[in-house]
């Protein structure tokens, strides 16, 4: 094992500098389902205001982990999807989700016995 000097150095470090937080990887995984809107977005996750999901869509737009398609109708109409580096998180992601559902299931069961 490598000892490693600068924390973000560490591919482990990176990986969460890009993707951790609270909404992050909520955000990603809704967006691995395919193009959504704005508006679709906020109501797929209700605990998230506006300003925090506009927030954090921004900030994976400039990491471009996604994309920001604008219409130009009228109203105008906005959606965002996964760029290819976006894409490319996904099967991290369901790893985790993997993870996390079978501990779950093990604290489900652990709480039956």
């Amino acid at each position: 094992m490598n000892y490693i000097e600068n924390p973000f150095d560490c591919p482990v470090t990176r990986t969460m500098s890009l993707i951790g937080g609270k909404w992050k990887p909520i955000i990603l995984n809704i967006l691995g389902m395919g193009t959504i809107r704005f508006g679709k977005l906020n109501h797929m996750i209700p605990a998230i205001s506006n300003k925090m999901l506009s927030s954090e869509l921004k900030q994976l737009e400039e990491l471009q982990l996604i994309e920001r398609l604008v219409y130009k109708e009228i109203p105008p109409r906005v959606e965002y999807q996964l760029t290819e580096k976006g894409k490319s998180l996904m099967p991290i992601l369901y790893a985790m989700a993997d993870w996390g559902n079978s501990e779950i299931a093990k604290e489900l069961t652990a709480l039956e016995k």
